[in-house]
Order: C-alpha cells, then structure tokens, then sequence
C-alpha cells in the first residue's frame, strides 16, 4: 500500500516516516510540508492513502480534502480532538489519530485502509462500481470515532433531530451528526423512501397503515400529504 504524509511539522513528519517503516506493506512515497505540493504530486500520481494533517497554515485539512475529486482513503493526524465529528463527514476519512501517534495506533489504521482496498478489490475495480455495492448492502457511520457497519436492510427508519439523525435497526438505534438528506444519497432507492420531511423508511418493515401515520416496528412515523400519493405507489396493494 502506497502512502504520502501532509504535516506542516517537520518534527511530525519524521516521527510519521519513521512509524511507517516499521510497518510491513506500507510504502512511503512522499512527505510534504505543505497542501498544494502534495495536490501537484497527486495530479500526476495515485497513491492509496493519505497521513493529513489538519492544522496547516493558509490551507487546512479540510480545505485539501474538498479540492480532490476521487481521493484516496485518509487518516488524519492532529492534536485536536474537537474536529473528530467533522472529519467522519469526508467518505474519504476513515480515521482520526491524535498526537502523539503510537505505533499500535497507526497499525490499526492502515489495517483499517487495507480492509477498504480489500473491499473494492472484490466488488470491482471502477470507483463507481464500488460505491455502488457499498451504498445498496452497507453503510459505515462514526460512533466515537469508530467506524461501525450497517447492513442498511436491517434499517427500521431514519429521523432527523436537529443537527443529528437517528438511525432506527432491527437491532439498536444509533445517533449520528448527519442529516438526511447526506444519508440519502447512501441508501438504495428501494426499499427505502422518505415519507416525511424528518424521516426515511424501510417500505419492507411497514406494519399497517392508518389515516396519515405508519407503524414500522414500535415507531408510529407520520406521512406527508404530499408523500402519501407516491407512498401508495410504491406499496404492493391488492
């Protein structure tokens, strides 16, 4: 696995090299100093992961992530750890070291990256062959900084709550800052459909349906005037 370090730091980029070949398959390809050098190496060079600092002076972390169309997986490095939920936003982010790094900590990451590679390597070799399959079967949210998968049919509903949603399972209920429409864009059309401005719901886990709500597990979950029409479209009725 083929990697790059972005850290304004020397001091933290030599630590980062040197944990980096201490570990078995991760090659270091290259440490910039800064984010528009290491946009130019990327405009003519694939690599497979990405050490992003956060902190950077005139051109953050973020502001680097935002400028790459079809980024590579990054961990980012930082000593803050404020910006966890923000960076769980980015599908490209898939962990959050805080400094100092611990060799142990960096281990699980790029384990974490490689299991990524594994993934698309077996649902295909185009991007959109592999958002595809991971959209339709799975969905990973950040609990903690910790990424934990959902197979989307055991989704009972989505609600929105402010500035989070909560996601509804067979199972257990998870909360996440998110909206709805983002996880939207992750879910497969069918069975999947929002009924009302604040929720989404699995058509295949309606109980019955009376007047202008559903009853979808032990939730009663309100339909919009305008979504009811649609709503009996989608429904297998005799």
């Amino acid at each position: 696995m083929t990697c790059i370090i972005i850290d304004d730091e020397e001091t933290s980029r030599v630590i980062l090299d040197q944990l980096c070949s201490e570990i078995e398959d991760l090659d270091l390809i290259e440490a910039f100093d800064n984010a528009i050098e290491a946009i130019k190496f990327l405009n003519k060079n694939d690599i497979d992961l990405i050490f992003l600092d956060i902190h950077m002076p005139g051109f953050s972390g973020f502001d680097f992530i935002q400028t790459l169309k079809n980024p590579p997986k990054i961990v980012l490095t930082t000593s803050d750890k404020e910006f966890a939920l923000e960076a769980f936003e980015y599908e490209s982010v898939i962990d959050y070291l805080v400094k100092p790094i611990s060799r142990d900590r960096l281990f699980k990451a790029v384990q974490k990256a490689k299991s990524f590679q594994s993934t698309k390597a077996v649902g295909g070799t185009s991007e959109s062959s592999d958002n595809s399959t991971t959209s339709s079967k799975t969905l990973y949210i950040n609990i903690d900084r910790t990424l934990i998968k959902i197979e989307t049919d055991t989704i009972n509903l989505i609600e929105a709550d402010g500035d989070y949603i909560n996601i509804k399972t067979q199972e257990k209920d998870y909360r996440v800052h998110s909206t709805l429409r983002k996880i939207t864009e992750k879910l497969p059309d069918d069975p999947f459909f929002q009924v009302h401005r604040s929720y989404i719901i699995n058509l295949s886990r309606i109980i019955d349906i009376q007047d202008n709500t559903i009853l979808i597990a032990k939730s009663v979950v309100p339909i919009s005037r305008t979504k009811r029409p649609e709503l009996m479209r989608r429904l297998n009725l005799l």
